[in-house]
């Protein structure tokens, strides 16, 4: 998909502001972002959103250098535990086994 779409942003009245976007993912990090919600969930006692996972986990990382433009961004490295570096396997087999973790019967 080559389409270059802007997403919209909204400016939300506690100062953040919203960007709607559709991503595809595999389906560990899939997997990674249930566990992190349940994580949430448990440390807030309340139920949380895949979205409020993904905000989480994007306010915990480290902040990023200052935005440069795209030709002199530099070459991302995945973290040692990253899911890229599993070996690939058949989509229904991650798929499968992304909702026996989700689920915690894995």
């Amino acid at each position: 998909m080559n389409d270059r779409v802007t997403p919209t942003m909204q400016a939300l009245p506690d100062g953040e502001a919203e960007i709607a976007l559709v991503i595809r993912l595999p389906w560990e990090d899939v997997a990674r972002l249930g566990q992190e919600a349940g994580r949430l969930a448990s440390q807030m006692q309340r139920p949380v959103t895949l979205d409020e996972a993904v905000s989480s986990r994007l306010r915990s990382t480290r902040p990023a250098a200052h935005a440069k433009p795209a030709g002199e961004q530099p070459a991302v490295t995945p973290p040692s535990g990253s899911v890229s570096s599993l070996p690939p396997r058949p989509p229904a087999e991650q798929a499968r086994q992304a909702i026996e973790r989700i689920n915690g019967t894995a």
